[in-house]
């Protein structure tokens, strides 16, 4: 295989396998109301054990992002893409087989530990294959390939029982992991191993301020995608309510639509970010979208179903800015951090999701679920935009050095 032929088989395997870890990841918004009814689950319980269960996997990410970018600093890229797709296909397997809520969340915990790895090893694995003047096309067609995994999931949702979606899930996996035996490591991974510097050593990115920083506002930029995703939409037919909804929103519809948003979102912020040569100003555009998309959602007194499908597509437009973001956290840090940084950044800004929740249910008690969602968006957004401010532009940044 000539060297152009291996970047364009890495960034197929990573499509592939970002496509299923988004099919995971969002399967569970998907069937929550179906499968709990089937385990029996009260109706008033529905929206609280959907968050704890959605915690959970939220956990599972947080952990996993930590555990599979060390591993991916200290010993390859690859071994990431094989460990953690095996992982999440098996967990997701097992799923099927739940009777119980505890079950339920507990298997949606270890499929977060193995979902946790997939996007950030194919995300580095690009970035240091690529050109740097090229890397944002790979980085954009990774997540708009990938994010059409939540299409699937509907379809497949829509089509077949609950427990066969998750089974369909898990064996997409185990199928992907035949693909990836072909799978080249990174160059300057391998040049990395005959360097006497530490690999992969996460108390590097707190012992030192101007270091900490940089990563903490890598995590404050990505902040409002997974609140819009995982309140917003999969607590559709909890806000339809409260909008004075004639019939009950869908989350899976919702979810589909938002989807095919962040689709698109992601091949134009990946375009546009090429074109303009910066990230951080595309990033700033996205939150300001976000902000109106979600404010439109939340003032749609009486929302009917085909608005609130247009609604959903244009708030998945304004958080499309994912694989950006993931590019942006990549290119901030040296080879010997940077799969411990794009691993856990993604993860650690989904895992941002459950103090997100907690903050959420306080404002809900106090001020409703309407005004809560308003003052969160707003709250998230402001802080991703300060974090912009603060870092440092990234596009066309040399890759090849290391964090001392």
């Amino acid at each position: 295989m000539s060297s152009q032929k291996n970047v364009y088989y890495i960034i197929l395997v990573a499509s592939l396998g970002y496509f299923v870890d988004i099919y995971d990841l969002v399967i569970f918004s998907i069937v929550r109301i179906q499968s709990f009814k089937d385990i029996g689950i009260a109706e008033d319980l529905m929206r609280t054990g959907g968050e704890y269960v959605l915690n959970m996997q939220m956990a599972g990410l947080l952990l996993g992002g930590v555990i599979w970018g060390i591993i991916g600093d200290k010993y390859g890229r690859i071994k990431v893409l094989f460990g953690s797709i095996l992982l999440y296909s098996m967990a997701n397997i097992a799923n099927a087989y739940v009777q119980d809520l505890h079950t339920y969340a507990m298997v949606r915990f270890i499929a977060g530990l193995g979902l946790a790895g997939e996007l950030g090893a194919g995300i580095t694995l690009v970035s240091e294959s690529m050109d740097k003047n090229k890397r944002g096309y790979g980085t954009m067609l990774i997540a708009t390939i990938g994010v059409l995994g939540a299409v699937a999931a509907f379809y497949i949702a829509e089509h077949f029982a609950w427990r066969n979606a998750y089974i369909v899930g898990g064996v997409l996996g185990l199928i992907l992991l035949l693909l990836r035996v072909s799978t080249f490591e990174s160059g300057m991974f391998n040049k990395s191993v005959s360097e006497d510097i530490p690999k992969g050593k996460i108390s590097m990115l707190f012992n030192n301020k101007e270091r900490f920083l940089r990563y903490l506002y890598c995590l404050m930029i990505g902040l409002p995608i997974w609140f819009v995703v995982g309140i917003f939409v999969t607590q559709a037919p909890e806000f339809g309510k409260a909008l004075g909804a004639a019939t009950t929103l869908s989350a899976g519809k919702g979810i589909l639509f938002t989807y095919i948003g962040i689709s698109l979102g992601d091949f134009i912020a990946g375009l546009l970010a090429q074109w303009s040569k910066s990230r951080r100003l595309i990033v700033f555009i996205f939150q300001i979208g976000i902000i109106i998309s979600s404010l439109l959602y939340l003032t749609a007194t009486g929302i009917t179903e085909s608005l609130f499908k247009w609604l959903a597509f244009f708030m998945g437009l304004g958080v499309g800015y994912w694989a950006t973001f993931v590019t942006i956290a990549s290119e901030q840090f040296g080879t010997n951090l940077r799969s411990t940084v794009t691993t856990t950044a993604p993860n650690f800004v989904r895992g941002a999701l459950i103090p997100s929740t907690l903050i959420f249910e306080y404002f809900a008690r106090h001020l409703g679920l309407i005004s809560a969602g308003i003052t969160m968006i707003l709250l998230l957004t402001g802080l991703a935009m300060f974090a912009l401010s603060q870092l440092k532009e990234s596009f066309n940044k040399d890759l090849d050095y290391y964090e001392v």
